[in-house]
C-alpha cells in the first residue's frame, strides 16, 4: 500500500439474481471504518432480475456482465475495478445474506493493524447453525486444497475475505467459477503473502440455503483442484 493507512476500502459482490435481499445486504455495508471510506461494489453477473438496479439505489456502483460468466470472473472483474478505484484494502463478501456486514470491520483490522496480505473469515470456529453437510464439504475442500496446493488455511472456501490491493496484484487468477477461493489459497502460498484468519458467523437462513454452493458446484470445485493437481505432476 502507497501510505501506512489505507484511503479506500472496497466491498466487493459478485451477484446473480439475488434482487430480493442485494438492497438490504448493500444498505449495511458500513461507509466508512476509522473515517476511511468504504465503496460497495456490485458485480452483477448476467442477472435475469432487478438486481443491478436495486443495488445502484441502495448506494453500490454496479458493473454488470452480459451473460453469467462465474462467480469466479466475477470476482476477478470485481478485483480489477476495485484497483483501478484506488482500493487499497478489498474485501469479498457474499450477497445472499449469508454474511453479516457487520464482520467487515472484524476482517479489516488485521490487515491494517498486523499488517496481513490477506484476511479470511473463518466459519468453521462458530459453526453454530451451519448445515453440518456444509460443514464436512469444507473439512473435504481443506484437505483437498492441502494436497493440490501444498498448504491450507482453516476455512478454504471462505467467500468472505480482506486482501490489500497488492496482494490482488501479485496474484494471478484465472478461476471462473467457485473454485476461485481455492485458487486464491494456492496464490497465497505460492506467492509467499502473509495471512490470517477470523471468526465470522454465517447467516443460514432458508433463502441462503438454497442459493448457496450446491453438491454439483461442489464436485465442480473438487474436479478443479484434481486438474490442476495433475498438471503440477
Amino acid at each position: 500500500m502507497p501510505t501506512d493507512r489505507p484511503q479506500r476500502i472496497a466491498v466487493v459482490l459478485p451477484v446473480h439474481n439475488e434482487a430480493g435481499v442485494v438492497g438490504s445486504v448493500v444498505a449495511r455495508i458500513p461507509r466508512s471504518i476509522d473515517g476511511i471510506p468504504l465503496t460497495p461494489l456490485v458485480v452483477d453477473d448476467g442477472s435475469t432480475d432487478s438486481t443491478g438496479a436495486i443495488a445502484r439505489a441502495a448506494g453500490a456502483l454496479v458493473l454488470r456482465h452480459v451473460t453469467n460468466l462465474g462467480v469466479g470472473a466475477a470476482t476477478r472483474t470485481g478485483f480489477a475495478a476495485a484497483l483501478d478505484l484506488g482500493a487499497d484494502l478489498i474485501v469479498t463478501m457474499d450477497a445472499d445474506d449469508q454474511h453479516d456486514p457487520s464482520d467487515i470491520e472484524s476482517l479489516v483490522r488485521p490487515a491494517i493493524d498486523k499488517k496481513l496480505d490477506v484476511v479470511i473469515g473463518n466459519r468453521l470456529i462458530h459453526p453454530e447453525g451451519m448445515p453440518l453437510s456444509r460443514i464436512m464439504a469444507n473439512w473435504l475442500l481443506n484437505g483437498i486444497t492441502l494436497l493440490v496446493y501444498g498448504g491450507s488455511v482453516s476455512d478454504s472456501q471462505s467467500g468472505f475475505k480482506c486482501l490489500t490491493a497488492d496482494a490482488v496484484r501479485k496474484m494471478d487468477l484465472r478461476a471462473d467459477r467457485y473454485d476461485i477461493c481455492s485458487e486464491i489459497v494456492g496464490e497465497i502460498f505460492s506467492k509467499k503473502l502473509r495471512y490470517g484468519s477470523v471468526a465470522v458467523k454465517p447467516v443460514y437462513t432458508t433463502y441462503s440455503q438454497a442459493k448457496g454452493q450446491h453438491f454439483l458446484n461442489g464436485v465442480n470445485i473438487v474436479l478443479q483442484l484434481l486438474v490442476r493437481m495433475m498438471r503440477r505432476v
